[in-house]
């Protein structure tokens, strides 16, 4: 019988969670029956979305939510056999008995010589996130102005990439002088640390003082009141997170964009990576050939250890990491 690691959600987070929010528990698992494997896990994500949505999909004692990389090492179903590794919605377990509802297969013929826990970042979810937020909400096209912020994150420091492999002009915006310099190495035109400059209206402006065709939204809150003023008549803006609100308790109100919004002709859209799943394999294929090639960069900050998972979900809402926030069990 496997013992398996939990960290459960305490209580609901109220502002910026805290140590006393969560709980290490442990548990026996089942033999796998029939149809059923067991995983465990390799790589854990720590993502910004699992704030909000600890409030409005989890109750206190529910296992946090998150996505793994993960081996299967015992098997009662022919689709995953032992030995084969798979990404899936367990949250932050070690070990899972899964019937294999929502596994998803990592490709067979994954490089030797690329981490598997890039199938919970570059080449996963985040990934997806910034290709469709530029495609498909976007429509990005070659020669316009892309501004996007939190841009030495997992979302952002991919969506810049992915802009200027269409030949687009990338302006990001991060919040320290080593995330920026970080940004010029990964071939961003213009960069800047909104914590330093005197005037982010002034850095916007200056980074490109024609305006901006997309505007990629990871933050929220008063950088996105600015940076609509900013934008180029029929410009479209991707809304992905709002990570400056997340930890609020009492919510942020106005400016309103409506005025802009109007006389600009703007197009504002809220996304969910869900929404082309159907296109996924395609997709992660193609996202895994340009890192072959070297056009898709992805730095990790990788936590050792299972015991440090709150830890390392609190320093990334912080900002403490530049690209992908993982735990390496």
């Amino acid at each position: 019988m496997t013992q398996a690691k939990t960290w459960i959600l305490k209580q609901h987070f109220e502002g910026f969670p805290k140590d006393t929010d969560f709980e290490l528990k442990r548990e026996k698992l089942p033999e796998p029956r029939d149809g059923e494997v067991l995983l465990e896990a390799l790589f854990l994500s720590v993502d910004p979305y699992m704030r909000p949505y600890s409030r409005v999909r989890m109750q206190p004692g529910d296992v946090m939510i998150g996505t793994q990389v993960a081996k299967v090492i015992q098997s009662n179903n022919p689709s995953f056999p032992v030995g084969c590794y798979v990404v899936g919605q367990c949250g932050w377990r070690t070990h899972t008995v899964s019937d294999g509802s929502g596994l998803i297969k990592v490709f067979a013929d994954w490089p030797q010589d690329v981490s598997l826990s890039h199938a919970i970042g570059a080449i996963g979810m985040p990934g997806l996130t910034a290709l469709y937020g530029l495609e498909e909400v976007c429509a990005i096209k070659p020669g316009e102005t892309l501004l996007v912020n939190a841009a030495a994150g997992a979302v952002g420091s991919v969506v810049g990439q992915i802009a200027k492999l269409k030949g687009c002009k990338v302006v990001g915006s991060a919040g320290s002088d080593e995330k920026v310099a970080y940004l010029k190495e990964l071939g961003f035109d213009e960069a800047f640390n909104y914590k330093t400059v005197s005037s982010l209206e002034e850095a916007l402006k200056k980074a490109s003082p024609e305006g901006y065709d997309c505007y990629f939204e990871n933050v929220g809150g008063p950088f996105s009141s600015v940076a609509l003023s900013q934008m180029k008549t029929f410009g479209r803006i991707a809304v992905c997170g709002g990570i400056s609100m997340y930890n609020d308790t009492t919510p942020q109100t106005g400016p309103y964009p409506h005025m802009h919004m109007i006389f600009k002709q703007l197009k504002m859209e809220g996304f969910l990576v869900s929404r082309w799943q159907n296109k996924n394999e395609e997709s992660l294929k193609r996202m895994l050939t340009w890192m072959q090639e070297g056009k898709l960069k992805c730095k990790e900050h990788v936590t050792v250890g299972f015991e440090n998972m709150p830890a390392a979900f609190m320093g990334m809402l912080q900002g403490e990491n530049i690209g992908k926030a993982v735990i390496k069990v």
